[in-house]
């Protein structure tokens, strides 16, 4: 059992919401990327979702775009994401870490040769946002075959026939996304997510993690009341853009506290038996 699969087993057990922020590796700075990963555990995450830079993010809005760039400037690549991991994997053996990402580097490596790397640095799982279920015969059991979980979006507009192609093909969970829009836009609408949801739940065994509306702890209980997990990105990535990059104990403490902040609200209104 991956270690995705296992939280979300020890979840479903004890009542636990489970907590998922993003950050684009190598944004402010490389050096940073590894100390966040750990304050961000020790603010409460249960998995990180590491964003690998690419120049042409379709699906994020303008505050994860920019941390691609400025990721981008600095030389970041994939290589360098693996190698991030690695790092941080030598002091924690424990917290699931996903991948986010697109096509093209995965594709330039060679997805055999990604698979069996990203194993080898302690990745758990990957997103790849532009890779669509029709066209993952091959992606999905390769990551499968290393011990990597293939995870896929499902949009507000997916129908019923498409969410159980993406249960056949997924493993680990399945991230919904929660508005029509980019990552970063803000109208999120709980009803509308519930009955969303609903339908998802009856032709998918996965778990649900939400993302692209989760902006605060409001917002992640109001998700959480009908899912598994919730992802929060831009609004952390955002915090930390204002933060001086060369400032590490302020970008590590901004990263904890939000995620504390959520944390608390998550336990509170579903206590963990």
């Amino acid at each position: 059992m991956s270690r995705i699969a296992a939280d979300f087993e020890r979840a479903r057990a004890t009542g636990r919401k489970l907590l998922v922020p993003y950050i684009t590796a190598g944004d402010p700075a490389p050096r940073h990327t590894v100390s966040l990963m750990h304050h961000l555990v020790a603010g409460g995450a249960d998995m990180l979702e590491i964003g690998v830079p690419f120049s042409d993010p379709m699906a994020d809005g303008s505050v994860i775009a920019s941390a691609h760039e400025r990721a981008l400037a600095q030389g970041v690549t994939l290589t360098d994401v693996l190698g991030m991991v690695q790092t941080f994997r030598a002091t924690d053996d424990k917290t699931p870490v996903i991948l986010m990402g697109y096509q093209n580097p995965i594709e330039v490596m060679g997805i055999e040769a990604f698979a069996q790397a990203a194993a080898l640095a302690g990745v758990d799982g990957v997103l790849t946002v532009d890779l669509p279920p029709e066209e993952a015969d091959l992606a999905a059991p390769t990551l499968r075959s290393a011990g990597l979980d293939p995870i896929f979006l499902l949009a507000p507009t997916t129908p019923p026939e498409r969410v159980k192609l993406v249960a056949r093909l997924a493993s680990g969970f399945v991230y919904y996304v929660s508005l029509k829009g980019v990552t970063g836009a803000s109208h999120l609408d709980t009803v509308a997510l519930a009955g969303r949801l609903s339908m998802v739940r009856t032709v998918c065994g996965l778990p649900v993690g939400v993302g692209f509306g989760i902006r605060d702890a409001e917002t992640a209980v109001a998700a959480a009341a009908n899912a598994d997990a919730v992802i929060i990105g831009s609004a952390l990535v955002g915090m930390l853009a204002r933060v001086d990059p060369q400032d590490a104990a302020t970008l590590n403490d901004t990263a904890q506290s939000l995620i504390h902040t959520i944390r608390t609200a998550l336990d509170r209104v579903f206590p963990v038996a």
